[in-house]
């Protein structure tokens, strides 16, 4: 492994289970689809899906420069080379003016997994107008992390991990799904379907209309 590459025991663990519920609901046979990543940290997630996913070209992004050696290390070492270099992107800014400013509608798909609930609530209202804006009608965007269902957060671990979020950072929290469906519904999604993983967290598919 390169020594660029940043490694995540969290994002060892839910690699798998992630890519099993992205497998299940993806279009593996038409070539040259689309994805884009947000948040893609150390890039370890990117630099696992891609060699699943062949017929798929992977965008990561990243608010962190300093993440940038570690993606484009995973990248670079993809045997399927379908992963272009990182774009920087700050998630709370409208597209237009992101330094390297995308094609509306032109992405099959969308993936941002452990952002949410710790990023401010502005940078998920972007990330869901991000996905209005860029996802192809019929498009489907996926988030992962833990969220709460109808102003319920279960287990208690989850609740005493909301709890620590806000004491690092009042912006901090796990977010609600019914406020993430407002979200969508203004950006012209919909929840389609709730997947529930490991460790209680969710993997959300939200799809374009």
């Amino acid at each position: 492994m390169s020594s660029a590459k940043r490694s995540h025991p969290s994002a060892d663990r839910n690699s798998q289970p992630i890519s099993e519920a992205l497998l299940s609901q993806i279009d593996r046979s038409t070539q040259n689809l689309q994805l884009l990543e947000i948040a893609s940290g150390s890039g370890q997630h990117v630099g696992f899906l891609a060699p699943l996913l062949p017929n798929i070209t992977f965008q990561p992004t990243e608010y962190e420069r300093g993440q940038f050696e570690s993606i484009s290390a995973y990248a670079e070492d993809c045997p399927t080379g379908n992963i272009r270099a990182p774009l920087h992107v700050d998630i709370s800014r409208d597209p237009k003016d992101w330094e390297d400013t995308p094609v509306p509608a032109s992405y099959d798909y969308m993936f941002n997994s452990n952002m949410m609930h710790i990023s401010p609530w502005n940078c998920t209202i972007g990330l869901f107008h991000a996905a209005g804006q860029l996802l192809k009608k019929g498009g489907r965007m996926f988030t992962y992390g833990p969220y709460a269902q109808d102003g319920v957060l279960a287990p208690q671990s989850n609740v005493d991990f909301d709890w620590s979020l806000r004491q690092r950072d009042s912006t901090w929290g796990v977010r609600d799904i019914k406020d993430l469906k407002v979200l969508a519904a203004q950006n012209g999604l919909q929840l389609e379907k709730l997947t529930e993983m490991p460790s209680n967290n969710k993997f959300l598919t939200w799809l374009k209309l």
